[in-house]
């Protein structure tokens, strides 16, 4: 596999002469315990490359700072590493995700922009904390804490974990199903980035836009095509056609979005703990051959 280049991306996309020529078993969307995840950059590299990932991409939530001790670690061990992160957005009410992929997390646009978004996480995380108390569950804010390595990230996650912890449920998502989903009575609403500003700082810090895990989103099929082409429309590059656990039905729906935007496509287990992700690093199905795949901007 050729090396990947650790400089900014060039402003022109690459010619990228055969889709099919070279299978890269690429990991491009993971958690750490810098946001979400259970596990330490390192620790996550580790993994990725004992799964077989030969191109892996760092995506905590709204944070950078993991970036640096995971690019040490996979260029100790000789895997590819593309700098990333995921950025929270609000589009129309509904909370949605786009990946900055090869960024610079050095870019103070992107920086500034990163940082006004924990801060608001913190004050959302104490409105949950409050609202799980009245439903009983004492000291929740303090308890989730303990869950989140890094304060300025804690989030519904963390606060899912904690139940299970205290016997409530069987299991995450049986506490998000229950209790932090949207309109479930510990949910707390939140205004994230707006969408041109948040591929605006992917863009300014040298990297691609790629909307995440879409059909997560419960939009309609129209709401869908509009969410994308207003993403084209700001500079957005890619769209994950294939994110974790998904049906083929799925990933052939996902794939007819890409080619109708011509976008690129991205490949990522989402993995954030060994017990709770429904795909392991390196194990999300391969791209339909046809689509231009996202790392063609970094090997």
């Amino acid at each position: 596999m050729a090396r990947l280049n650790s400089a900014p991306l060039a402003a022109e996309k690459a010619v990228y002469h055969s889709y099919q020529e070279d299978y890269v078993n690429a990991d491009l969307h993971c958690h750490s315990t810098v946001s979400d995840g259970v596990l330490a950059p390192d620790e996550l590299a580790l993994r990725a490359f004992e799964k077989g990932v030969e191109l892996w991409a760092l995506t905590d939530h709204d944070d950078t700072s993991g970036l640096d001790l995971a690019r040490a670690a996979a260029e100790e061990i000789g895997m590819g590493f593309v700098p990333g992160v995921e950025i929270s957005v609000t589009w129309r009410g509904p909370t949605i995700h786009v990946l900055g992929l090869g960024v610079d997390a050095q870019c103070r646009e992107l920086d500034a922009g990163l940082a006004g978004l924990r801060a608001g996480r913190a004050e959302r995380a104490q409105r949950i904390g409050a609202q799980l108390e009245k439903l009983g569950s004492a000291d929740a804010y303090t308890g989730a804490l303990s869950f989140a390595p890094n304060p300025d990230m804690i989030g519904r996650t963390h606060f899912a974990r904690l139940l299970v912890q205290r016997g409530l449920f069987r299991d995450v998502q049986a506490a998000f199903d229950a209790y932090l989903k949207p309109g479930r009575p510990a949910y707390v609403p939140h205004t994230w980035a707006e969408l041109g500003a948040a591929v605006q700082w992917i863009n300014r810090a040298g990297g691609v836009a790629v909307l995440a895990h879409p059909l997560r989103y419960r939009l309609s099929g129209t709401e869908l095509f509009e969410l994308c082409g207003q993403f084209v429309d700001v500079g957005g590059t890619g769209i994950e056609v294939v994110s974790g656990r998904q049906s083929p039905q799925f990933v052939s729906a996902m794939a007819k979005i890409a080619r109708h935007f011509d976008l690129d496509a991205s490949r990522g287990s989402d993995f954030h703990a060994p017990a709770e992700s429904g795909l392991d690093l390196g194990e999300a199905p391969p791209l339909p051959d046809d689509l231009r795949p996202i790392w063609r901007w970094f090997l």
